[in-house]
C-alpha cells in the first residue's frame, strides 16, 4: 500500500510521501537510543510536566486533527472530535497517575524473610525504545493510548502508523516535539509494512505492540519470539451483545445502534453479534432494525452524519463480500445489504442488520468491518452463552440483564477480555484493556498497559 492520504469519501488521492530510506531508518533508530538514555533518567515530576504540556497542546489543535483525522480514514467529524478530546483525557490521567502506577513495591518481610533478605524492593524500570505498529481506525487514540504510558514510565516510542494516515502520524511526533520532549523521544517512521520486520530485529528496539489484523499480529510475533523481545498484540473481534429477558430493551436497542456502527462500523470493540432471548427478540429486532435504518450515511464532514464512509475500497468489497456470501445462504436481509441507492463515489455502505445466520456462512466466523449487523435468537442462557464463546475472538463482550444469576454466569464463563453489563463496550485510561484467544495477548491501559513495557526489577538487601 502506497504512503497516501486518499480521501475515502470520494477516493480522490490527496497527498503522497516517500517512505524513509534505510539511511533515515538508521537515523531514527540511533536518535530514538540516545534520547532513551536521557529520557529514563528524567523524574516523574518532569515526565508529569511534558505530557500535560503535549496535552495541552493537543488540546488546542483538536479542531484541526479532527479534520485530518477525518479527510484520511472517514470517521464523522464529531466523532473525530470525541477521540482527540479522549486522548487528552488519558494523557492527562497518566500524568497524574504514573508515578503511583510505577511506585516501588515493598514485600512484608515475613514473605522474604526465608530468602535470607534484610528487606526486598520490587521497582519497575523502563527497557528502552518501542516500537508501535498501528491501524488507522482510530489513528489518534490508539496512539496516545500507547506513547503516554510509555512515555511516562521512561521509553520512547517508535510509531510505524498504517499507511492511509499519514498526516496524523506525522502530526503526533510533532506534537510531543511542540510539547517539549527532546529529539527521538517519540518518532514517525514513514516505511511500509515490510520494513517492520527489519526495524524490530534491530538491537536498538527492546519490544513492539501491534493493533491491527491477526496476520499482521502474527508476523511481529512471529519476529519478536525469533529476536525474543515483548509484544503486546490486540488484534481482532467479533463481540457479542447478549441481550436476556430482564433488560431494559427500549435502552438495549438504542445503544446496539451506536454499539455497532461507531467509527462506520470499523471498530475492534464494535458490538458485532446480537444474541437476543426469544422472550424479547421481536421487542429488540424491532426497535434495532428501525434505530439502524434512521441513520444518516453521508459526508463524514457534515455534523448531521452519523455513518461515513469506509476506510478502503478492499474494506468495501470485503464487507460486501461477507453479506453476499450469507444472502447466498439464506440469511435475510432485515435492512440495509448494499451500497447506497444514490450515485456516490466514496466507499459507502448502508447500516445493515442480517438475521437467519447458520454457521456455514463465513460471516458467522468472520469478523464484519463495517457497519454490519447478525442477529440471532436463543431459548437459554446456556444457548447465550455458547453462542458468545462461538468464535476464534474474544475481544470484549456486552451482556443486557438486570438478574445477578446472569451476570455471575456471563463473568465466570463468557471468553473474552471484558464484560461490559447494560452498556456498550469502552476503552478508559483507567480500565485494563485487552483481548484473549485470537484477538491477542497483553494489556493496554491502567496500571497493567504501563507495566507492561517495564522491567520488574526485584532489589534484594542482605544482612
Amino acid at each position: 500500500m502506497p504512503i497516501a492520504t486518499v480521501n475515502p469519501a470520494t477516493g480522490e488521492t490527496l497527498k503522497t510521501f516517500d517512505a524513509l530510506t534505510p539511511e533515515e531508518v538508521e537515523r531514527r533508530l540511533a536518535t530514538a537510543e540516545a534520547a532513551y538514555r536521557e529520557h529514563r533518567l528524567t523524574s516523574f515530576a518532569d515526565r508529569r510536566t511534558l505530557l500535560e504540556r503535549a496535552a495541552d497542546v493537543l488540546e488546542a489543535d483538536v479542531e484541526d486533527v479532527a479534520r485530518t483525522m477525518t479527510l484520511e480514514m472517514g470517521k464523522p467529524l464529531k466523532a473525530a472530535r470525541a477521540e482527540a478530546a479522549k486522548c487528552v483525557k488519558a494523557m492527562r490521567w497518566y500524568a497524574a497517575n504514573a508515578e503511583s502506577l510505577l511506585a516501588d513495591e515493598h514485600p512484608e518481610p515475613r514473605d522474604v524473610e526465608d530468602s535470607g533478605a534484610v528487606r526486598a524492593v520490587v521497582r519497575y524500570r523502563p527497557i528502552g525504545p518501542v516500537l508501535a505498529v498501528m491501524p488507522w481506525n482510530f489513528p489518534l487514540w490508539q496512539v496516545v493510548r500507547f506513547a503516554a504510558p510509555a512515555l511516562m514510565a521512561g521509553n520512547v516510542g517508535l510509531l510505524k502508523h498504517a499507511s492511509n494516515v499519514p498526516q496524523t502520524a506525522l502530526y503526533l511526533e510533532e506534537l510531543f516535539l511542540r510539547a517539549g520532549y527532546r529529539e527521538g523521544c517519540f518518532q514517525t517512521l514513514l516505511i511500509g509494512s515490510g520494513a517492520v520486520d527489519g526495524v524490530l530485529r534491530d538491537a536498538r528496539v527492546a519490544a513492539a505492540t501491534l493493533t491491527g489484523s491477526e496476520p499482521a499480529g502474527r508476523a511481529v510475533a512471529s519476529t519478536a519470539g525469533d529476536e525474543v523481545k515483548k509484544t503486546v498484540l490486540e488484534l481482532g473481534g467479533s463481540d457479542p451483545y447478549v441481550v436476556l429477558p430482564s433488560a431494559d430493551v427500549e435502552k438495549a436497542a438504542k445503544t446496539a445502534v451506536t454499539a455497532r456502527v461507531q467509527n462506520n462500523g470499523q471498530s475492534c470493540i464494535a458490538a458485532k453479534r446480537f444474541i437476543v432471548h426469544a422472550d424479547v427478540y421481536d421487542a429488540f429486532r424491532d426497535r434495532f432494525v428501525a434505530g439502524m435504518r434512521e441513520l444518516t450515511v453521508g459526508d463524514p464532514m457534515s455534523e448531521e452524519t452519523d455513518v461515513g464512509p469506509l476506510s478502503s475500497e478492499q474494506g468495501l468489497g470485503d464487507l460486501e463480500e461477507l453479506v453476499e456470501d450469507a444472502v447466498a445462504k439464506g440469511a435475510a436481509v432485515l435492512c440495509g445489504g448494499a451500497r447506497p441507492d444514490r450515485p456516490v463515489s466514496g466507499w459507502f455502505y448502508t447500516p445493515t442488520v442480517l438475521a437467519g445466520i447458520t454457521e456455514g456462512m463465513r460471516i458467522h466466523r468472520e469478523e464484519a468491518f463495517g457497519p454490519v449487523a447478525t442477529l440471532y435468537r436463543v431459548d437459554s442462557l446456556d444457548e447465550a452463552v455458547a453462542l458468545a464463546n462461538d468464535t476464534p475472538f474474544g475481544l470484549s463482550s456486552n451482556v443486557w440483564t438486570r438478574d445477578d444469576d446472569d451476570i455471575a454466569r456471563c463473568v465466570r464463563d463468557i471468553q473474552a477480555g471484558g464484560v461490559f453489563f447494560n452498556g456498550m463496550t469502552a476503552s478508559h485510561p483507567g480500565l485494563p484493556f485487552g483481548g484473549a484467544k485470537r484477538s491477542g495477548y497483553g494489556r493496554e491501559l491502567a496500571g497493567e498497559g504501563i507495566r507492561e513495557f517495564c522491567n520488574a526489577t526485584t532489589v534484594w538487601y542482605g544482612p
